[in-house]
């Protein structure tokens, strides 16, 4: 990289977000990593390949940004020259370069980022009879989410079909990470700040103080957390229904839809949830790759009668929750430490809900397009080590043909059997109100 542009700057409210829980995760980070092997079809000369990427990263500011602490600060340096390593891998065939496509995410993707020396960005590239025919890529998680990601690939395939950064620059109106990091830095972005702040506050001074019952003994520290995964062609199918009936969208459908489980869990009608919110709300942000603040705060005070009031209940704290999920998360941190020390207690904040689908995916009417047809199942594939903080965890993904609702689960607080019952109570409230 030659003369692009750099700069120097305060690290954005998600930059700090996602290096905090980095830290946290120690050596476990990796798995924060963003991953994709891909195809390329029908192939691409390895020197257009590497003009496409090198475009790429003079398109998107964050690719080429370290993040550094100074002064007991994090800031972001956003580099102009520099070099990336690109790993290229000679193979015989379709069959042997997928397999080392493969070999070679893992690698890339098992591995965390020196974030203060190095790009977040890894690139492989598999070469057969001349031809690029797999990409690698792997991101650090502090330069874009899965929105981020998605766009990273949309422009990696346009600008490898021969257009340029600066073309693509002129079409569309995005955030770069210092433009964002300065309007939060803005009055504007301080009232912002302090008002999502205040609304964490009220929330957990009020929400509930336990959701699932306790175990009465203290829990064993590395007691297992089992993983559900329940793929359901039918929820796909009725999740549009359901939203067009009870006018409103699919996404807060399935929100409600996840109260009414966890309450019925809980033996109560309260319930508070930690949502990842994407955050996208503008057209700068969406066309963005960019890592963005993502936890919102989400607070039910009581069910409804039934569904369809439980789903115009939740409307309200929904969009409450979306508002004030942009936050400086270091001075979050320190109101809540500073509530604790006080002896407040705060509400039970240990649930989390991730639905990561995106909203400007094409679907067909009835929520499958031309997908193929999928099973329904649901399996309990792996357990995960002791995850501190959480009591559930469930990621909403699309996949072919199906929705699937993936949970994790505090072993001493919830066995197979109930997880079942939460997840296919979700898929039920759902297919009812379609």
């Amino acid at each position: 990289m030659r003369g692009a542009r750099g700069g120097y700057g305060p690290a954005t409210w998600g930059q700090r977000a996602i290096h905090s829980a980095l830290a946290e995760l120690g050596p476990d980070a990796p798995r924060y990593n963003l991953r994709l092997a891909a195809p390329v079809e029908p192939g691409l000369p390895l020197p257009e390949a590497l003009r496409a990427f090198t475009e790429l990263l003079h398109l998107h500011d964050a690719l080429r940004t370290r993040l550094v602490e100074e002064d007991g600060d994090l800031v972001q340096r956003l580099d102009p020259d520099g070099t990336l390593p690109v790993t290229v891998l000679h193979r015989d065939g379709a069959e042997q370069a997928a397999g080392a496509a493969a070999e070679l995410l893992a690698a890339f993707a098992g591995r965390a980022f020196d974030l203060p020396r190095e790009w977040p960005v890894r690139l492989g590239l598999v070469v057969v009879d001349g031809m690029v025919r797999q990409t690698v890529l792997v991101l650090s998680h502090t330069a874009a989410d899965g929105w981020g990601m998605r766009r990273a690939v949309r422009d990696l395939t346009l600008l490898a079909g021969g257009r340029t950064a600066d073309g693509l620059r002129a079409g569309r109106t995005f955030a770069q990470p210092l433009e964002e990091a300065a309007e939060q830095d803005s009055p504007r972005g301080r009232r912002r700040d302090a008002a999502a702040r205040r609304h964490w506050r009220d929330r957990l001074t009020s929400g509930p103080r336990a959701q699932l019952p306790r175990p009465a003994d203290r829990p064993d520290p590395d007691r297992p957390f089992p993983y559900a995964v329940l793929r359901s062609p039918q929820l796909a199918a009725a999740l549009p229904r359901a939203a067009t009936r009870l006018r409103t969208g699919d996404a807060t459908v399935l929100l409600a839809a996840a109260a009414t489980e966890l309450a019925r869990l809980g033996g109560q009608r309260e319930v508070l949830f930690q949502v990842v919110v994407g955050n996208r709300f503008s057209e700068r942000a969406a066309e963005a790759v960019t890592t963005l603040a993502q936890e919102g705060l989400f607070h039910l005070p009581e069910l409804g009668a039934d569904f369809a009031d439980t789903v115009r209940r939740c409307q309200g704290p929904a969009l409450g929750a979306y508002r004030h999920a942009g936050y400086h998360k270091p001075r979050l941190d320190a109101d809540l430490a500073a509530l604790r020390a006080a002896g407040v207690e705060l509400a039970d904040h240990s649930v989390i809900w991730n639905d990561t689908r995106d909203p400007l995916a094409a679907l067909m009417p009835d929520g499958l397009g031309e997908a193929p047809a999928a099973e329904r199942e649901l399996t309990f594939p792996a357990v995960f080590p002791a995850r501190p903080g959480v009591s559930l965890a469930v990621d909403v993904a699309a996949v072919p043909g199906a929705v699937e609702l993936r949970m994790v689960a505090d072993g001493a607080l919830l066995d197979r059997a109930r997880m079942a019952q939460f997840l296919c109570g979700i898929e039920r409230s759902v297919l009812d109100a379609a």
